[in-house]
């Protein structure tokens, strides 16, 4: 057994935080510092064992001896809760980026993955044994450096599992095949590993890559019988390969929560080893579901624990709080590191930040915030906690229009940050006053004013467009169902609004002045609803212009020719918003006036509590 002080492990998530150099940093010390004293083992993120094979510019690395002082600054970091450090090793193969410059390519085939990425090199005897040494010097390094236990990647569509893969694994000869060939490359690199430490070894798999002809779960419960044989400690069960199904492999808001938990159970029950549960594990119900009906052995998590560092301390009830929910949205955390901002969190503005955690205010003053949505109620919060007696106004129901965000078939997860934000605001006795504010509620009442009052759609003219929805169409007493409906509109919100109205079954036409329909959307987000909608038969018309609506018929123009859209039933019109500020002129001469979030520029719900938070951090 892996002996933890407790079955809960850290998923390895990338950070970002690395300089090119590959080393760690105090940015890594304190992000994991954070999240290390109530859970029994901590995987920093995946670690590059040659600089030639890396996912990001800047990963850590486990490639060089030069590496050693800052890994075991990191582990001596973990150590002192008495949490055990896994050194999570993995190969990427022909998914290394071909962005970074020096990277190599190489698999168990010639052919690129089919979603992009560069051509690979099919490996030969040499490169086989050159990789398995790369697994072995990195898992003495790990040992050298004070970590506690090793993880191989063998599934997500890496170099392992692109061996295992029938999909994937073209060769001829010993390693490709049957599957006792496939699984031969898997093999030798675990003998290597266990030769060159002692170290208690887990493999993490794909329990299924959910893909035709990929990896299947039947294969994974064979193969786990013989990791188990040769003495391996754990499995580590997830799904999906990053190559073609990234949802799966990012455990998205848009796939079901439970199948790799399902994959996980089957693989416990059958090959009779112990198995870690991941994915989207992200409230206490589900460590109750887990324990109490899958049995299971260890859970990890990962995104969680980004968006909340106390959530186990919070489940063991050793601390105090309500938990900061994951949305698993990958809006901070995969967008950050994509961006190369690193690892951030849309409902959490203090990850990758955690040196510079705000302190009490050197004097308590009595501050005013103008505005119940996420900015106004993040402020509120962070105000309350520095010390400042804080009253917010808010005109209707706190939320503001993230109220909305829910309501469209993939984003039900997005549900759950309002009552969060909520049940905070009460268990801090934060004062609502339910009313729109003006200015003599405010001047000489207060010593500050955070004006949080978000955005507005913009004003469209149209000639005849007298009756049109926006994304209030999406409220149920709204929704229409077998209609033909207008969107003029095609970004984020346009897109939202579309993935709602088709499942009931209404014609979606969606229009746009440019081409890229979803362009302020999260990559998997806009990839799968664009491929929903048209799956379902949506009507994508660019560089189109509306003129005029006469009855049901709509004029435009497209590309410099005329169009017309005929027997409409419904318009709604998503073509932007613009900061809703009215209050900051009146008071201006006469408070000190902060605006912050969508009121001092539209963004996202991101943008929107970072700004608050370090607005809020400052006064």
């Amino acid at each position: 057994m892996l002996q933890l002080k407790n079955n809960f492990i850290f998923a390895p998530v990338k950070t970002g935080y690395s300089d090119k150099t590959g080393v760690v940093t105090e940015k890594h010390l304190k992000f994991y510092e954070a999240r290390s004293k109530f859970i029994g083992a901590i995987t920093p993120e995946p670690m590059y064992i040659d600089k030639g094979l890396r996912e990001i510019p800047t990963q850590i690395g486990i490639d060089n001896d030069d590496k050693f002082e800052g890994l075991k600054k990191l582990t001596d970091v973990i150590h002192q809760f008495d949490t055990k450090v896994i050194a999570h090793l993995n190969h990427p193969g022909r998914m290394a980026n071909p962005k970074i410059p020096g990277n190599y390519f190489l698999s168990s085939t010639g052919k690129a993955c089919e979603m992009g990425g560069a051509s690979p090199k099919q490996m030969n005897k040499d490169d086989i044994k050159h990789a398995i040494n790369l697994f072995s010097d990195a898992a003495k390094r790990a040992e050298k450096a004070g970590f506690d236990i090793i993880e191989l990647q063998f599934g997500h569509g890496y170099l392992v599992a692109q061996f295992i893969s029938p999909k994937v694994n073209d060769r001829t000869d010993e390693y490709g095949g049957s599957f006792e060939n496939r699984i031969r490359f898997a093999l030798e690199v675990l003998d290597a590993v266990k030769e060159a430490t002692n170290l208690p070894i887990i493999i993490r798999i794909s329990g299924d890559e959910m893909i035709p002809d990929g990896i299947k779960l039947e294969e994974m419960i064979k193969f786990s019988k013989i990791l188990k044989e040769k003495s391996v400690e754990a499995i580590h069960v997830s799904a999906g390969t990053v190559c073609n199904t990234p949802p799966w492999y990012f455990q998205h808001m848009f796939v079901p929560k439970g199948k790799t938990w399902e994959f996980a159970k089957k693989i416990k029950d059958e090959a009779n080893i112990p198995t870690i549960f991941v994915g989207q594990v992200n409230s206490k119900e589900d460590i109750k579901n887990l324990t109490d009906n899958f049995k299971a052995d260890y859970i990890a998590i990962g995104r969680e624990l980004v968006a909340d560092p106390d959530f186990i301390g919070k489940y063991y009830k050793q601390i105090t709080g309500n938990v900061r929910p994951c949305l698993a949205c990958a809006e901070g955390c995969l967008g950050g590191v994509k961006a190369g901002q690193g690892l951030s969190c849309l409902v959490n503005p203090k990850v990758g930040r955690e040196i510079d955690v705000f302190e009490k205010a050197k004097q308590s003053k009595n501050i005013a915030v103008v505005g119940g949505g996420l900015a106004g109620m993040e402020a509120a919060l962070t105000l309350k906690k520095r010390g400042h007696h804080v009253t917010l106004f808010e005109k209707d129901k706190l939320g503001g229009q993230f109220i909305l965000a829910p309501l469209t078939p993939n984003k039900r997860s997005m549900g759950s940050l309002i009552p969060y934000f909520v049940k905070e605001i009460e268990d801090n006795n934060i004062k609502v006053i339910y009313k729109e504010a003006k200015k003599q509620d405010l001047v000489n009442k207060y010593d500050e004013v955070i004006i949080a009052t978000g955005s507005i759609p913009k004003e469209i003219k149209i000639d005849g467009l007298d009756e049109f929805y926006w994304a209030e169409i999406l409220l149920k007493e709204n929704l229409p169902e077998n209609k033909k409906i207008l969107i003029i509109g095609g970004g984020l919100i346009g897109v939202d609004i579309a993935t709602a109205l088709i499942p009931l079954n209404n014609h979606v036409i969606i229009v746009k002045r440019t081409t890229d329909f979803g362009e302020d959307m999260e990559m998997i987000a806009k990839t799968l609803s664009l491929k929903m909608m048209k799956e379902k038969g949506t009507v994508f018309s660019d560089h189109t212009h509306i003129n005029k609506v006469s009855g049901r018929t709509v004029y435009a123009k497209r590309n410099e020719e005329d169009i017309q859209f005929n027997d409409i039933d419904m318009i709604v019109v998503s073509t932007g918003m613009k900061s809703f500020n009215p209050l900051e002129n009146e008071l201006k001469d006469n408070i000190r006036v902060h605006v912050i979030g969508d009121a001092k520029k539209t963004g996202n719900a991101q943008d929107a509590i970072k700004d608050a938070y370090d607005t809020a951090k400052k006064l």
